[in-house]
């Protein structure tokens, strides 16, 4: 038996593994948990499409107001970061899962206000 013969049958990714990918994924670009990530899948003419509705960590307005390039050094503004983590979780989706992406779709659901800002 040979070690280069490919073998019979099938291998498929279930849709909780690729939702548990998601979502750890998601939450490590916006820095929460991933408990308060939720994510969806759509068939977008044979490719997946994925849905992410999380939460994002942003510095404390108090420290914001004592060092206002903070934003800067955080990754910017909530918007700015939400189009950014598009790539981010797309790559690191593929990547880890072997799946291909059409499109990610973020929705930001809330702030988690932090002394320390974005998790790194």
């Amino acid at each position: 038996m040979s070690a280069e013969r490919e073998l019979s049958g099938h291998t498929r990714i279930s849709t909780q593994a690729l939702t548990s990918v998601a979502r750890a994924a998601a939450a490590g670009v916006f820095g929460v948990a991933p408990s308060s990530v939720r994510v969806s899948w759509a068939d977008d003419a044979g490719s997946l499409a994925l849905s992410v509705s999380s939460p994002i960590s942003v510095p404390s307005l108090a420290a914001v107001r004592r060092d206002p390039d903070r934003v800067a050094r955080t990754g910017g503004n909530v918007a700015d970061r939400a189009a950014a983590a598009k790539s981010g979780i797309l790559t690191q989706v593929e990547h880890l899962t072997g799946s291909q992406l059409s499109r990610v779709d973020i929705r930001i659901s809330g702030i988690h206000s932090t002394d320390e800002g974005r998790v790194q």
